[in-house]
């Protein structure tokens, strides 16, 4: 099997290649990066050791592209993953231009070989105002959410110790909602039928719109499509940038005594977030790519849209559809396997950021930003309540329908994950 990888010089990229081939060393494994973020040139040799051909190139580059030998997959791991990326008025286009005209690049290639595509999304194409308008109660150390039936809910806020936000982000693009629907929200986390209505951050647009249109092409042109939307990928060969992940962050920034400071949610650093290895992603990637093709022809890939876009007739058999797009579904078809889920490494691996700082104390010492951060102290050092567009407080992912579908779960701990990242800075 050949498996082109875009991006295969960045953190995510460049693990996965890797761990690919310790799985399955038969592998045949083509990439290219444009080098354009720091550090990604450090990953070059390395990978091309190991037998990786490794190409400099852009996935806006169609003349390129049309160069490269045909695969038998595409995996896309090449995005700008800011998401504060393009909010100042400048790189807008170049965002767009990267993260959405190169996915459909992409798939141009895939209708043109017959090959399949894989998608690594974002937690980020869930919307911002109902994860804002969470109702969330506060612990000594970080927010969760309040899933408790509505009429159940003013009696617990009286509860002595617990204190309940509805929209603690404050933010202008998130009013209060006075009633927040539970649609999408596990106790496990937010499941892959969260709305994605805008707004969702220029980034989490340009990965949502090209989900879109990568299913749109392989139920049209007949080539499977998989999408897995990912948390905060983290580990060892991140650099410690801020569009990195918070973990890889705050980790460099405490071992190197840079600023730091907790942002919104009253400057209490409870806000929370989940986080995964990528190299974890590797035995989903396998099996989704070595998925049976009868599970993967245009047929059930035009029942699989028409599932999410048609009613069903109210009698199928005696009445068939007329509708191209929607064919009439056979009675005892097995239903085909979702092309979506959520990949990440849940409750259990989630972190406050006060949480993630007092790991930091033990591990590095204090930081001349805070003091002392004893357990039994909430909060001490430098805060600021200004509020950004796109922030919220509580983000966990529900990994559980990628479990029952695929039996993957996380491997790597999230002590294993900070031990990788504090070793790397």
């Amino acid at each position: 099997m050949k498996i082109l990888i875009t991006g295969i010089c960045g953190f995510a990229g460049s693990t996965i290649a890797r761990h690919l081939l310790e799985h399955s060393p038969e592998l045949s494994i083509i990439g290219f990066d444009n080098l354009s973020r720091k550090g990604s040139e450090t990953n070059v040799e390395p990978l091309r050791a190991l037998g990786i051909k490794v190409l400099i190139g852009d996935v806006r580059d169609r003349t390129f592209l049309e160069s490269l030998p045909a695969a038998d997959w595409i995996l896309d791991c090449a995005a700008n993953p800011s998401v504060l990326a393009g909010v100042d008025g400048s790189g807008t286009r170049d965002l767009i231009d990267q993260n959405l005209y190169g996915t459909i690049n992409l798939l141009e290639l895939c209708k043109v070989w017959h090959a399949g595509f894989v998608l690594l999304s974002t937690s980020r194409v869930y919307s911002i105002p109902p994860l804002a308008s969470l109702a969330l109660r506060e612990t000594p150390t970080r927010f969760e959410p309040d899933l408790q039936p509505q009429d159940a809910q003013e009696s617990h806020n009286q509860k002595p110790g617990l204190h309940s936000h509805s929209n603690l982000s404050l933010s202008p693009l998130c009013p209060p909602v006075p009633l927040v629907a539970k649609i999408g929200i596990s106790p496990s986390g937010v499941t892959e039928s969260f709305s994605t209505a805008p707004p969702l951050s220029l980034y989490g647009n340009s990965k949502l719109c090209s989900e879109l249109l990568a299913l749109e092409y392989g139920a049209i042109f007949g080539f499977p499509v998989w999408i897995n939307r990912c948390g905060v990928m983290a580990g060892a060969g991140q650099f410690g940038k801020a569009d990195q992940g918070i973990f890889s962050f705050w980790i460099n920034s405490w071992a190197s005594g840079r600023n730091l400071k907790y942002i919104g949610f009253g400057g209490s650093g409870k806000q929370v977030r989940d986080c995964l290895h990528p190299r974890d992603l590797v035995p989903l990637l396998l099996k989704q790519m070595r998925q049976p093709q009868e599970a993967q022809n245009s047929q059930i890939q035009r029942i699989d849209l028409a599932s999410s876009l048609c009613s069903p007739a109210p009698s199928l058999e005696k009445s068939p559809s007329s509708d191209p797009l929607c064919p009439p579904v056979p009675p005892l078809a097995k239903p085909p396997p979702p092309r979506i889920v959520n990949v990440s490494g849940g409750l259990d691996s989630s972190m406050s950021l006060l949480e993630l700082s007092q790991w930091c104390q033990t591990h590095f010492g204090r930081h001349p930003s805070f003091e002392s951060l004893a357990p039994s102290v909430p909060f001490c050092g430098k805060s600021s309540v200004e509020t950004r567009p796109f922030d919220v407080a509580w983000l966990v992912l529900d990994s559980s329908l990628a479990t029952a579908q695929w039996n993957w779960s996380p491997q790597t701990t999230t002590p294993e994950i900070l031990e990788e990242i504090a070793t790397h800075a």
